[in-house]
C-alpha cells in the first residue's frame, strides 16, 4: 500500500512539474513574439468587430422569419429592409475578417522569422562542443519544422483562444437577453465538450513529445546518409541504409498514428455533445413556443444559431488543445537550444593588435571527456617565424592542439599565450584574425569561385584574388572553368574535384596573409605533383610567419624548426628532423614505416 501511495504522490508531483514547465514554455513563446504584439493587437481589434457583426446576423434572421410565417401576411417592405441590413453587415464583416486574418498571419510569420533568426544566431554562440555533440539533421529539424509547429500551436493559439473566448462571452450575453432559460441550458451542457477534450489531450501530450524526438532522429539520419552517398555506394550499403531508414520511418509512423488517434478523438466527442445541446435547445424552445406567446419561431431560429455559435468555439478549442500539446513538445526542443549556455563571453577582453607570432604553451591539460584524459602538462615555446610540425598516429591529439590554439575549445588547466597575452584574455575575433587555417576537410559555399577565395577578405580586389590563386597553384584550372572566377560552386563544391577544392581553400588563406598559419593536413587530398607546387607556395607564404603544420606525410615537414611527436595526447618527443632520427625513438620508427623499404 505504501508503495502505491508513493507512486501516486510521484505521479502528482510529475504532473505538477509538467504543468509548470508547459506554462514556462508558453510564456517563452509569447516572449519571443512580444516585438510584434501590435500586429496581434490590431488583429484582435478587427476580430472583436467581426464577432460583434456576426452576433447581429442571427437577430435579423429571426426577425425575417417572424415577418413571413403568417399566411398572406408577408411584410415585404420590412423583409427587404432586413435583407439590406444583413447584406451591409456581411460586407463590412468580410472586410474586418480579412484584416483580422492578415494581421494575425503577419504576427505568426514574424514570430517564426524571429525565432529562427535567434536559433541561427545561437548556433554561432554556443560552444563548438555542443555542435559537435548534437546531430546536425536534428538541429535543422528543430529550426525549421519545430518552429513552424510552435507558431501554429502556441502563437496562433493566442488569437484563436481570444477569438473563442470573446465569441463565447458575446453569444452568452445575447442568449441571456433573448431567453434566460434556454441560455442556461446551453451554458451548462456545452462546456462538457471542453472537459472531454482536456482528458484526451493529456494522453496525447507524451505521444507528441515522442513524435517530435523521433522526427528529429530521422532527420539526423537523413542528413548523414544523403551527405555521404559516395561512401554508402562505395561500400554497397544502399540496402542497409534503406533498411535503417525504414526502421526510423516505421517508428515515426507508429508514434504519429497514436498521437493523431488521440488528437482526433476530441472533435467527434465535442461535436456529439454540442449536437446534443442543439437538439435539446430545439425541443425545449418548441415546447416553450407552444406554451408562451413571447417565444416566436424567429426567436427559436435565432437562438439555435446562437447555440451553434456558442458551441463552435468549444469545438475549435478542443482542436487547439491538441495542437498546443504538439507545439509544447516542439517548444521543449527549440528552447532547449535557445537556453543552452553560450561559450564563455569575451566581453571586456583585449583586442589583439600587433602580433609578432610568438606563442607559449604552459602546463596545458585538456580532455573532451573529464573521465578520459588527453593532453596533460604540455609545454612549448614558439619563436616568431618558426615552423612547428605536429605528427603522430590518428587520435593522438594533433587536431586537438589546433582547437586549443584557435579557442574552439578552452584549456582545462594551464595557459596559451600569443605575443605574451593569455588567449583567454583576448577577444576570439581578434585572435582568429591572426591565424590562417587550411583544414583537411575543405569547405566551399554556394557562390562564385572568386567569392569563395575572398571569404576571409570581402574587400579584396580582383588582382589580389588572382595573385593568391597563382600562389596556390589554382589559377590554371580556374581559368579553364566555364566562367573562370565567376563559375558558380555547387552546394558543397560537388562540381569541383577534391584537390581543386583544397587549392581554392589554400588560395583563401594566401589572400589574407596572416602572421600565423595552421595547416591541418592541408595537402592530404592533392596529388604528388600538385603537392610539390603547393609546398613551394607554402614555403613562400610561411617565410617570416609562425606556422603550425599537422601532417601524416613526414616528407612535408622535414625542414620544420620543431617537430612535436604526439601519442595518446602527450608530446613524447620534440626536436628537428635530424635530431629525432638520431634518437631512434617513436619518430624514427614512424618515419621508417613510411619511407624505408623492407
Amino acid at each position: 500500500m505504501s508503495e502505491n501511495k508513493t507512486s501516486l504522490l510521484q505521479q502528482k508531483k510529475n504532473k505538477k512539474e509538467l504543468r509548470k514547465e508547459n506554462k514556462k514554455l508558453y510564456q517563452s513563446a509569447i516572449k519571443y513574439s512580444k516585438e510584434y504584439r501590435w500586429y496581434l493587437y490590431a488583429g484582435l481589434l478587427f476580430m472583436i468587430v467581426s464577432n460583434v457583426l456576426d452576433l447581429l446576423i442571427p437577430i435579423f434572421i429571426g426577425k425575417c422569419i417572424d415577418v413571413i410565417i403568417g399566411k398572406d401576411a408577408v411584410d415585404f417592405a420590412v423583409l427587404t429592409g432586413y435583407i439590406w441590413i444583413m447584406l451591409a453587415i456581411s460586407v463590412v464583416n468580410l472586410l474586418f475578417t480579412w484584416l483580422y486574418n492578415v494581421f494575425s498571419n503577419i504576427y505568426s510569420f514574424k514570430t517564426s522569422e524571429h525565432i529562427r533568426e535567434l536559433f541561427f544566431k545561437k548556433m554561432n554562440k554556443v560552444p563548438l562542443k555542443y555542435i559537435d555533440g548534437t546531430t546536425h539533421g536534428d538541429l535543422l529539424n528543430r529550426m525549421i519544422n519545430d518552429v513552424e509547429i510552435v507558431t501554429d500551436g502556441l502563437v496562433e493559439a493566442v488569437i484563436s483562444i481570444s477569438n473563442g473566448i470573446f465569441t463565447i462571452i458575446g453569444t452568452l450575453i445575447v442568449m441571456l437577453v433573448l431567453n434566460v432559460n434556454l441560455a442556461l441550458i446551453v451554458a451548462v451542457l456545452t462546456p462538457v465538450s471542453l472537459f472531454v477534450a482536456f482528458l484526451i489531450a493529456k494522453k496525447a501530450n507524451s505521444l507528441f513529445i515522442a513524435e517530435a524526438k523521433t522526427r528529429g532522429d530521422m532527420c539526423g539520419y537523413l542528413e548523414e546518409i544523403i551527405g555521404s552517398q559516395r561512401v554508402v555506394k562505395a561500400f554497397n550499403r544502399e540496402n542497409a541504409s534503406i533498411s535503417n531508414f525504414e526502421e526510423y520511418n516505421k517508428k515515426l509512423c507508429t508514434v504519429s498514428e497514436k498521437a493523431k488517434f488521440y488528437s482526433y478523438l476530441a472533435p467527434p466527442f465535442t461535436r456529439f455533445i454540442n449536437g446534443f445541446v442543439y437538439v435539446v435547445v430545439g425541443v425545449f424552445g418548441a415546447l416553450m413556443a407552444l406554451s408562451n406567446s413571447t417565444v416566436t419561431i424567429g426567436l427559436i431560429s435565432s437562438f439555435l444559431s446562437y447555440a451553434n455559435s456558442y458551441a463552435k468555439p468549444f469545438d475549435e478549442l478542443s482542436n487547439e488543445i491538441t495542437e498546443i500539446q504538439a507545439a509544447l513538445a516542439s517548444a521543449r526542443r527549440i528552447f532547449a537550444v535557445l537556453d543552452e549556455s553560450d561559450e564563455i563571453s569575451d566581453f571586456g577582453n583585449l583586442e589583439l593588435g600587433m602580433c609578432d607570432g610568438t606563442l607559449s604553451i604552459k602546463n596545458v591539460s585538456f580532455s573532451y571527456n573529464p573521465k578520459i584524459k588527453l593532453i596533460q602538462n604540455f609545454n612549448l615555446e614558439v619563436k616568431s617565424g618558426q615552423k612547428i610540425a605536429i605528427v603522430g598516429p590518428t587520435g593522438c591529439g594533433k587536431s586537438t592542439m589546433i582547437n586549443l590554439l584557435m579557442r574552439f575549445y578552452d584549456v582545462t588547466d594551464g595557459s596559451i599565450e600569443v605575443s605574451g597575452k593569455d588567449i583567454r584574455t583576448i577577444t576570439r575575433g581578434s585572435l582568429r584574425q591572426k591565424f590562417g587555417m587550411v583544414l583537411q576537410d575543405s569547405w566551399l559555399f554556394h557562390g562564385t569561385i572568386r567569392d569563395n577565395i575572398a571569404y576571409g577578405n570581402l574587400s579584396a580586389t580582383d588582382e589580389e584574388v588572382l595573385e593568391a590563386s597563382k600562389m596556390a597553384g589554382a589559377h590554371d584550372f580556374i581559368e579553364k572553368m566555364p566562367d573562370g572566377y565567376n563559375t558558380m560552386v555547387a552546394e558543397g563544391g560537388s562540381n569541383i574535384s577534391q584537390g581543386q577544392k583544397q587549392l581554392i581553400c589554400i588560395a583563401r588563406i594566401m589572400l589574407i596573409k596572416p602572421p600565423m598559419l595552421i595547416l591541418d593536413e592541408a595537402t592530404s587530398n592533392i596529388d604528388t605533383r600538385t603537392e610539390q607546387k603547393i609546398q613551394t607556395a607554402f614555403d613562400t607564404i610561411m617565410h617570416g610567419r609562425t606556422s603550425f603544420i599537422v601532417a601524416h606525410r613526414l616528407s612535408t615537414i622535414k625542414n620544420s624548426d620543431v617537430i612535436l611527436v604526439m601519442n595518446k595526447g602527450n608530446v613524447i618527443e620534440q626536436g628537428t628532423h635530424e635530431e629525432l632520427l638520431k634518437k631512434r625513438g617513436f619518430y624514427y620508427n614512424l618515419y621508417n614505416s613510411q619511407y624505408v623499404k623492407t
